[in-house]
């Protein structure tokens, strides 16, 4: 892991596809305006670099400084080395968005269990592409994906710091076709330009994505229940056939959506399962990128 950013511009102070069309927004018509990111129910503070090997890098040593301003949020015009989930490679257009937010873990009675950090920034993500782009049917694939169609249009990735700081990884493919993407991958991933035809701005969905999550993690703060409420209508997965992939074993069965702890119900043959974590991609369809695939997935 590294981050080789080029450029940085801090701002501080005390958010099966259509037929692709082809008026595709040029990267250079979407300015970025960190200060408008500031104020209150938004960040306390903001990073811009011009390009990174992952935004995720530069966001874990904001969360190992206990004097950074929270929340914060760190922006790529270009990621370089985008990864997902136990390392898995990320792809997006050049462009897109990929930013990451660190936030304040703590609240009283504790933090959720670890699936509702996810889930709130899943619906938070699905939330504001329906909000701005009525047209298209955001949904979230637990845990951490947002789909339309079947296809991957944004990654989230969730990680904790310590005990008081939790860090949300977002690339949403704003720009772009899934035409440029690999082709091992191209079927299975969407961009909002091949869906309806043009691009969104990353400042106007930023706007609107930081308060959102902010107000709904405070939200789950009080009342861990007001997450399952929000997050029901935009599961992709209840009432269907799944395969889950569980530490080198595959478990299947219908999804009966989510437990009021968050945890993803599989009714399966032996039984009712409570699943925390695992992976709906089997092992051998985990995109590596350029990299050999991990030991340990």
């Amino acid at each position: 892991m590294f981050r080789a950013a080029q450029a940085c511009d801090p701002v501080c102070r005390t958010a099966p596809l259509p037929v692709p069309v082809p008026s595709h927004q040029p990267a250079d018509d979407d300015p970025l305006d960190p200060a408008a990111l500031l104020g209150p129910g938004c960040l306390a503070a903001c990073e811009r670099l011009a390009e990174t090997g992952s935004t995720m890098d530069r966001a874990r040593e904001i969360a190992a400084d206990s004097t950074s301003r929270l929340p914060c949020g760190v922006i790529a015009d270009r990621q370089l080395d985008g990864r997902g989930r136990r390392g898995a490679h990320w792809w997006q257009p050049a462009g897109s968005l990929a930013v990451s937010l660190v936030v304040a873990g703590d609240h009283p009675g504790g933090r959720p269990p670890p699936p509702a950090w996810s889930l709130a920034c899943g619906v938070a993500v699905a939330e504001t592409i329906r909000s701005l782009e009525p047209a298209v049917p955001a949904e979230v694939r637990w845990p951490n994906d947002i789909e339309v169609n079947g296809r991957k249009l944004a990654g989230i990735l969730v990680e904790t710091a310590g005990r008081q700081r939790v860090i949300f990884g977002i690339g949403i493919n704003t720009t772009g076709s899934a035409a440029s993407a690999p082709t091992a991958i191209a079927g299975r991933v969407a961009t909002l330009p091949d869906l309806i035809g043009r691009s969104l701005g990353r400042q106007r969905l930023l706007e609107a994505l930081i308060p959102r999550l902010l107000q709904l993690l405070e939200g789950v703060r009080r009342d861990p229940g007001s997450l399952l409420d929000r997050y029901r209508p935009l599961c992709c997965l209840t009432g269907r056939m799944i395969r889950i992939h569980i530490d080198g074993q595959a478990h299947e069965g219908r999804c009966g959506g989510l437990a009021p702890d968050g945890r993803l119900v599989l009714d399966t043959a032996a039984g009712r399962m409570l699943v925390v974590s695992g992976s709906l991609t089997p092992p051998e369809d985990v995109w590596w990128g350029d990299r050999e695939r991990m030991p340990d997935a």
